[in-house]
């Protein structure tokens, strides 16, 4: 009986310690699952050995999915109808500092710190992304060294436009450091297939001269007009030839369309007229086609310039070179005044923005009609220009008497017009 009861007690107090311990066994089995579930789903701990392999596989991984990540969009965005917003359109341009024109840096914070690629594949609309350099778009070519991106409506190949898209670039890149640059084209093989080209660095504008300043305006022709004669070994025009208070005048003539009927009669007006204002000796007359010079025999010409006679036309383009206050005088054919509506002025524009005097314009009144054509480009444009001598001997008359009394200002080391400063072929304005 005694047995009995010693047994039973024993039974109980195991049991107790039964009890005690199947937390703990609880416990001990829910850790070990754990530990099996998180070592199912986790990478093996690679040894010591194999840790660089490892390491470079998962990074190869990750710089593939990142490359397969970069998607193309449309360069210009159809949905987007104001210009400057539809280029480029996932970023937004800003002007810093102030002044300056809007414009778009790659890379940069906004961009997450990509670069910027673009494409064109055959029979295709161009379209660009952002990328890391590390992480290109397969086949992509890194083009080194800074690229400068512009977006336009119009004809690059027009001197006009061509400037317009140069001019927010220039005063962006004086006020940078003028780096150093060079002129690249792209493969053909390349842009046949519709590789892409990533820029390792780029410069984005696509409002050209909206933003500028008045001074910054200015600063950046002067700095363009330093830096081509600096190219082309032409000292500034401040000790023209035969002496510095010569007025020097330059007719610039154009084959074909928009030329004057009768070079010899216009020469010979303007001649007249310069040497009766500036006196004997104090005129310098010279004539020049436009297609026959080089680029550095156009800056050299127009660098020593007081006075720019021609038709309208790129030629004009050319004002570029010649000193602030310099004058220019534009012509012609008959219908452009009528039918050739607000581009027929962009030289006038051009000039005050590059600090000339645009001393107006005279439009041919004669000669035949086209009947029934609302186009210039059909009839107008190409047509040659007449003369009116007693009008051009008045008019040739004021411009030189003015252009005479800006060199003596200009000469004395005043203002004429807007603020003028010489300029340091050394450095052209540089920042």
């Amino acid at each position: 009986m005694a047995r009995k009861r010693n047994t039973a007690t024993a039974l109980q107090r195991r049991l107790r310690t039964g009890a005690r311990l199947l937390p703990l066994l609880v416990f001990a089995v829910l850790c070990y699952l754990q530990f099996r579930t998180i070592s199912r789903f986790s990478p093996t701990v690679p040894c010591d050995d194999d840790s660089d392999t490892s390491r470079r596989a998962a990074m190869d991984d990750l710089v593939a999915r990142l490359r397969e990540s970069v998607t193309f969009l449309p360069l210009r965005d159809p949905r987007k109808r104001r210009a400057g917003e539809w280029f480029i359109s996932a970023l937004n341009d800003t002007s810093e500092p102030d002044g300056e024109a809007r414009n778009i840096v790659l890379p940069s914070a906004a961009s997450s710190g990509r670069l910027l690629c673009v494409r064109a594949p055959p029979g295709s609309d161009a379209a660009y992304a952002l990328a890391w350099r590390d992480a290109l778009p397969r086949g992509a070519a890194l083009r080194p060294g800074l690229t400068f991106v512009s977006e336009m409506s119009y004809d690059y190949r027009n001197l006009w436009h061509g400037l317009s898209a140069l001019v927010p670039f220039a005063s962006w890149h004086a006020r940078s450091g003028c780096r150093l640059m060079a002129v690249e084209t792209f493969p053909d093989a390349a842009a046949d297939a519709g590789v892409p080209a990533c820029f390792e660095e780029a410069v984005v504008f696509r409002r050209q001269m909206e933003g500028l300043s008045r001074a910054r305006l200015l600063a950046a022709f002067d700095f363009m007009r330093c830096k081509a004669r600096a190219r082309c070994g032409v000292a500034p025009a401040t000790t023209p030839s035969p002496s510095p208070a010569a007025l020097r005048v330059t007719l610039v003539f154009r084959d074909g369309a928009r030329a004057f009927k009768d070079e010899a009669a216009v020469s010979r007006v303007f001649a007249a007229e310069c040497a009766r204002v500036a006196g004997p000796g104090g005129c310098a007359v010279a004539t020049a086609r436009a297609g026959n010079l080089t680029f550095c025999e156009q800056v050299a010409l127009l660098s020593g310039t007081d006075v720019l006679v021609s038709a309208h036309g790129a030629q004009l383009a050319n004002m570029l070179f010649m000193d602030r206050g310099s004058s220019v005088m534009e012509f012609y054919p008959l219908g452009w005044r009528q039918r050739a509506g607000g581009g027929q002025f962009v030289y006038r524009w051009m000039a005050d923005r590059a600090g000339m005097r645009h001393e107006g314009s005279w439009w041919d009144p004669h000669g035949d009609p086209c009947p029934g054509s609302p186009d210039i480009l059909s009839c107008y444009k190409d047509r040659k220009i007449g003369i009116d001598e007693a009008y051009f001997a008045r008019w040739a008359a004021r411009v030189f008497a003015a252009a005479m009394e800006g060199k003596k200002r200009r000469g004395g080391g005043e203002a004429f017009g807007e603020e003028w400063r010489g300029e340091a072929a050394d450095d052209c304005g540089c920042s």
